[in-house]
């Protein structure tokens, strides 16, 4: 049977005093250190979830931004180009009046120094035929009253002509 003996309840009270000891020293602060682990893992987790849903509010608000500001880039573009375009058409319409003016001018100068030309070239002819009437009339007569008469037929028909040439005009 068994038997007890002191060596036997020394043993127990032993192992009994060990395992108060190992709970009061050993167990409950290895089991503080591992709660405080636990925590400190939770708040990590914690903290590491309230960083993705900032992060993830923070995309949301870039994204938003992103996209406000392609539209508005693509307005701003839409009417740089509305405006080149204004710009485009009021210089073009602008040369337009401006050739078509100068066009104008350039007609008016040339039936000018048409008018010019055919004035001095009608003296000139005028002068030449004079000249020539006058030989012609020098070599048929020496008379000065016959002389006249010619002169003054030749003006008047030149005359005519230089007027009626202006009036068809």
């Amino acid at each position: 049977m068994l038997q007890f003996n002191l060596n036997f309840l020394y043993t127990i009270i032993n192992l009994i005093v060990l395992v108060f000891l190992l709970k009061k020293f050993l167990i409950k602060p290895v089991t503080n250190v591992m709660e405080k682990r636990k925590e400190m893992i939770e708040d990590g987790f914690r903290k590491a979830k309230e960083a993705e849903n900032d992060a993830m509010d923070l995309k949301k608000q870039y994204t938003d931004a992103l996209s406000g500001a392609r539209e508005e880039s693509a307005r701003i573009m839409a009417q740089a180009q509305k405006d080149a375009r204004a710009e485009y058409d009021k210089v073009m319409q602008k040369a337009s009046e401006d050739a078509g003016s100068l066009m104008e001018s350039a007609k008016a100068n040339i039936r000018m120094e048409q008018e010019q030309s055919m004035n001095a070239l009608q003296s000139q002819i005028a002068g030449l035929a004079m000249s020539a009437a006058q030989k012609i009339v020098e070599e048929k007569s020496g008379q000065v009253k016959d002389n006249q008469k010619i002169y003054d037929e030749f003006l008047e028909e030149v005359g005519e002509d230089v007027h009626g040439s202006d009036t068809e005009k």
